[in-house]
């Protein structure tokens, strides 16, 4: 496990030195933040604080006077299995033209209890003669609903707390997988295939990496008043891959570009299924497991479970969606410029003969079927007819970023990148300390 940021600031106090090998995530404070004063790594960040929703200026606030409050009795009631509002205003005794002046409160906001779901709670205050005054519904962390009586009428409206967001470093080096390399350094599963998506144009996660790759990435911590509720977007990252770096910075319009502008999409995805172990390489021959016979094989295998999404490695044209007993379920698309990707071996296919699909979008589900040892998928790509290594044929780029954002992307991107090498720089001399 690795220590938490409270752990760090008590290490660094008591002089005991960090070991040499080992991965530490080191949280970055935000410069007008002054919970974790005695962070170990100090570097430049930038300010970043999600303000709560701008409430329009005739937002109807509680106006449940003090007698009421006085005289208030509130009940919390848990949603269950098959819960509507009706039937829980009755399982606490109300009636159904309360439950009906309530679900039709004024104010759009009201439209959001009809959205309940199952473990969520309610708070709901009735006065001395049990009619409902007042109803509180917690809809995350950050926001709440609020439906309160004025007058005779119930009116409703959402508040929101401000979240704080704190930026946080984590490195960690490959020795079996990303995904074990990513839960020791402290990620989440979400985070460790938000990054992989990130750099999912240029490398495949399943077949490329060696051991002693390595990667760190400046993330955000979102607090509400100072309590952690969870991880926020990967703000810059980079991969060390088989001594190739490389980097990402996110951008106001939710992607992610090289530093020099460079969108990290491109036009083919290096693999057309989430990272897992690959059962063949690309390689002129191999043993056919089934066949028993040494044959070429123009593509790569992809060891998966049964019912693995698989998605279309880019957008185009299925020109082939059928089954037969070499292939089993397969699909052919055709993507333009000359380029085919080929997909075998399906459980199940998601998609007809002369569909057009988008790059991401699900065409079928790993299975074993036609000449298969056991569940995985086959994946081909072909320029001009030719065979090529998904891994490593050079795949065109998408569009740079617009020219009128070049200027405010540079000055950002720069910052990312400082604050990225800065971390790195003062983890690695406080290691090699001793």
């Amino acid at each position: 496990m690795l220590p938490t940021e409270q752990e760090l600031t008590t290490q660094n106090a008591s002089s005991q030195s960090f070991a040499l090998g080992k991965r530490y995530q080191v949280a970055m404070p935000q410069q007008n933040s002054g919970s974790i004063t005695d962070s170990i790594i100090k570097i430049p960040s930038l300010k970043e604080t999600v303000k709560p929703d701008e409430s329009p200026t005739n937002t109807i606030v509680s106006t449940v006077n003090s007698q009421q409050k006085n005289n208030m009795s509130w009940q919390t009631a848990k949603v269950r299995s098959g819960d509507s509002i009706a039937r829980i205003f009755k399982r606490l005794g109300f009636s159904a033209q309360e439950t009906y002046a309530v679900s039709t409160a004024q104010g759009k906001d009201s439209k959001l209890l009809m959205k309940i779901n199952v473990g969520d709670t309610l708070r709901i205050a009735s006065n001395d003669k049990n009619k409902v005054i007042a109803l509180e519904y917690p809809l995350s962390k950050k926001d709440t609903l609020y439906i309160n009586l004025v007058g005779d009428k119930f009116q409703s409206h959402k508040e929101s707390k401000t979240v704080e967001i704190r930026q946080a470093f984590a490195h960690g080096t490959i020795s079996s997988s990303f995904w074990n390399a990513g839960t020791i350094a402290g990620l989440t599963d979400a985070q460790i295939i938000n990054f992989a998506n990130i750099f999912g144009w240029d490398i495949d996660f399943a077949l490329d990496l060696r051991t002693g790759d390595s990667f760190h990435m400046i993330y955000e911590k979102k607090y509400i008043e100072g309590e952690y509720i969870g991880t926020g977007n990967i703000l810059a990252a980079e991969f060390v891959n088989q001594n190739e770096l490389f980097q990402a910075v996110r951008f106001t319009d939710d992607e992610y570009y090289t530093p020099d502008g460079k969108s990290m999409r491109k036009t083919f995805l290096r693999a057309p299924v989430s990272f897992k172990y690959i059962s063949s390489n690309f390689k002129r021959k191999r043993f056919h497991p089934v066949q028993k016979r040494w044959k070429a094989h123009r593509g790569v295998d992809y060891a998966a479970k049964t019912g693995t999404p698989v998605v279309a490695a880019g957008n185009g044209k299925v020109t082939h969606s059928a089954y037969n007993k070499y292939n089993g379920h397969y699909v052919f698309i055709q993507h333009g410029n000359g380029i085919v990707t080929k997909y075998l071996h399906f459980s199940k296919r998601a998609v007809k003969k002369g569909q057009r699909v988008k790059q991401g979008q699900l065409i079928g589900k790993v299975g074993a079927t036609g000449l298969a040892a056991g569940p995985h998928l086959h994946y081909e790509f072909l320029l001009n007819g030719v065979h090529r290594n998904p891994r490593t044929v050079k795949l065109p780029d998408a569009k740079p970023i617009a020219k009128k954002y070049k200027t405010k992307f540079t000055a950002l991107a720069k910052k990312r990148i400082q604050a990225l090498s800065a971390a790195k720089n003062t983890l690695f001399s406080i290691i090699t300390k001793e």
